[in-house]
């Protein structure tokens, strides 16, 4: 019986060439399959990184996929190494490929992942948020009521958010922020390691004073309830009073107080508390 191919699950650069590791140039070279969302895309991405592609490049994309299927597997069952890629960054994430690797792990096919690049968390490495715990929640969706729906469900985690929007939808999908999780800091990432790379720093509730006018790709993040950096002595001594009407003893108010800010600590909230 002929042994079966491999699914590489391979990540490509955001925009700075630089950033393929040799491993993926060397799995993308020797694929004997490649599936790209778009194959004209692909095309380029191999020109711009001097990869010599040995085999077929064929389109994998969210209205295809479960078409493709089949087929794909057949590849891998007669051996084949597939090499699976999304426009940018770690496939998977907001892009397609879930169906194929669930269906492979079912079938015993190896799926292997090659790391590298991804938007979301390249962009909240630099944001200057609170980086854990933090939630992805890929592209806000078409319909406001469902955008609410979405943040209502991850309002009181207590987690970073972080998700995808379109440049036309920002303003609108900041807005909704505010309605539904209040003033909060936030951060909009856009052309990660590309030339006019930026981060845009504001809080939710002055959305007029952030320029919001921005094209390229963007990365939204919203830190938690009561997070900020650096938190100053008054935002602590306001989160005290809010923690305490909860309940529970100090040290156990110090350390939830502790947990929504940066810059201090559990013992230093607590002696605060005792001053």
């Amino acid at each position: 019986m002929t042994d079966t191919g491999t699914l590489w699950v391979v990540a490509t650069p955001l925009g700075n060439v630089d950033d393929l590791s040799p491993r993926a140039r060397a799995v993308l070279e020797d694929a004997d399959v490649v599936l790209a969302e778009d194959t004209r895309r692909a095309g380029l991405l191999f020109q711009r990184l001097g990869l010599a592609r040995h085999g077929r490049l064929m389109s994998f994309f969210e209205h295809n996929e479960d078409k493709r299927l089949p087929k794909v597997v057949g590849f891998l069952e007669d051996g084949l190494d597939v090499a699976l890629i999304s426009d940018a960054g770690t496939p998977l994430l907001s892009d397609p490929g879930f169906t194929l690797v669930r269906a492979c792990r079912d079938q015993d096919i190896p799926v292997r992942p090659v790391p590298g690049p991804s938007a979301p968390v390249t962009a909240l490495s630099a944001s200057g948020l609170p980086p854990l715990p933090y939630t992805f929640l890929g592209f806000a969706p078409r319909k406001k009521s469902q955008t609410e729906k979405l943040l209502k469900a991850h309002r009181d985690t207590g987690a970073t958010l972080v998700l995808f929007e379109r440049k036309s939808r920002l303003a609108g999908t900041l807005g909704i922020a505010f309605d539904i999780l209040g003033d909060r800091e936030f951060c909009v990432a856009r052309e990660l390691t590309k030339e006019y790379e930026e981060f845009i720093r504001g809080t939710l509730g002055d959305l007029d004073s952030v320029d919001l006018d921005l094209r390229g790709e963007l990365t939204v993040i919203i830190a938690p309830a009561g997070a900020t950096g650096d938190a100053g002595e008054d935002t602590i001594r306001e989160l005290i009073d809010e923690e305490a009407g909860a309940g529970g003893k100090p040290k156990e108010i110090a350390r939830r107080v502790a947990d929504r800010v940066t810059g201090w600590t559990s013992k230093e909230v607590y002696a605060l508390m005792r001053d």
